[in-house]
C-alpha cells in the first residue's frame, strides 16, 4: 500500500497544516510519497526533515530576523516579500535547516510549480544533497505573483504552484498513490471565485507570461473542480482529509495571536482526527 501526503498552500494559512504536520511527527506518522504546493511546500521540507514546530517559529514569530515579508522588506527589496531570506538566509542562520536530516529520509517528494512560460503545473525534485538546488525549488513553488519575481530553476522562470495546481492530489495517484492523505486550507463549504485582485495580477503579467496570466484566470474553476475530485475520493474511501473547522487567518496575515490560533487548530484537528485517519491508513 502506497500512501501518499499532499499539502496545499495559501501563504499564511498554511500554519494550520504546520500544526498538523507537528502532531503527526509527534505520533511517528510516515507516508511514502509527499507533495507540496506554495506553502505546502516549506511545510513538506520541514516535516521530511523531522523538525517539529520549526514551520511553526519560522511562520509563527516576533524574532526580526524570521521576518519575511511586509513593509520593511518591501523598501528593502522592492518586493512584499524576500524569498531568499525565508528560504536560504533563515534556514542557515537562525532557525536552521536539518539538511542532513532531510536528504536522508528516502522518502519520494515532489513540489508543485507553475511554469510561467506554459502555464503548466511542474512537479520538481531536489537533486542529491544540493542544499542550494531544495531551497531554490522551494521558492519556485512559493513565488508569488506580484508580490514576488519568478524563480529561474534549470534556466525556467517558475512562480506559486497554486496557480496551475493547488491541491496535487491528482498527481499523487498519478505516481502510483493507492491512498492519500490531504491537508487543507480551507473550509469544506469553500468555493474559489475569480476576483479582482486576481484579474489585476493576470492583466500584469499578460504581456511577459501570457500563457501564466491565462492560467491565473483559469484558477477558480481548476481549484473547485479539485475539490469535487477529493469529495469523490473522499466518499470512496481513497482520501482523507483534514481541514480548518474555524474561520481561516488571511493570507497575508500578520497578527500573531491569530496565527498561533490557527496552528493551534491545525494540531488539534490532526489529534481529533487521529484515530479515524490511522484505521485509513491500516485498512
Amino acid at each position: 500500500m502506497k500512501i501518499g501526503l499532499v499539502l496545499e498552500g495559501g501563504a499564511n494559512r498554511g500554519v494550520f497544516t504546520a500544526g498538523v504536520l507537528d502532531y503527526l511527527m509527534e505520533q511517528g506518522v510516515s507516508f511514502q510519497y509527499i507533495v507540496g504546493t506554495s506553502a505546502g511546500a516549506g511545510n513538506a521540507m520541514n516535516f521530511i526533515a523531522g523538525q517539529i514546530g520549526r514551520a511553526r517559529d519560522t511562520n509563527i514569530t516576533k524574532d526580526e530576523n524570521c521576518k519575511y515579508f511586509g513593509l520593511k522588506i518591501l523598501l528593502k527589496t522592492g518586493h512584499l516579500f524576500d524569498m531568499n531570506k525565508i528560504y536560504w538566509e533563515v534556514p542557515t542562520k537562525h532557525n536552521l535547516f536539518d539538511f542532513d536530516a532531510y536528504f536522508a529520509n528516502p522518502v519520494e517528494r515532489e513540489y508543485t510549480a507553475t511554469n510561467c512560460l506554459t502555464g503548466k503545473a511542474e512537479y520538481l525534485r531536489d537533486k542529491g544533497t544540493d542544499c542550494k538546488y531544495l531551497m531554490t525549488i522551494g521558492m519556485a513553488s512559493s513565488a508569488l505573483p506580484g508580490a514576488t519575481p519568478a524563480v529561474e530553476v534549470d534556466g525556467v522562470p517558475y512562480a506559486d504552484g497554486g496557480v496551475a495546481d493547488s491541491i496535487s492530489v491528482r498527481r499523487a495517484f498519478a505516481m502510483g498513490c493507492d491512498k492519500v492523505v490531504v491537508v487543507e486550507t480551507r473550509r469544506k463549504e469553500f468555493q474559489m471565485c475569480l476576483s479582482k485582485g486576481t484579474k489585476l495580477l493576470a492583466r500584469k503579467n499578460r504581456k511577459k507570461y501570457p500563457a501564466f496570466a491565462e492560467a491565473m484566470l483559469r484558477r477558480p474553476q481548476m481549484y473547485n473542480e479539485t475539490l469535487d475530485f477529493i469529495r469523490q475520493m473522499e466518499a470512496e474511501g481513497k482520501v482523507f482529509s483534514i481541514r480548518p473547522e474555524m474561520q481561516e487567518v488571511k493570507r497575508l496575515e500578520r497578527e500573531y495571536h491569530k496565527l498561533m490560533q490557527f496552528y493551534r487548530h491545525g494540531y488539534q484537528q490532526a489529534e481529533k482526527n487521529f484515530a479515524e485517519l490511522q484505521t485509513f491508513m491500516e485498512e
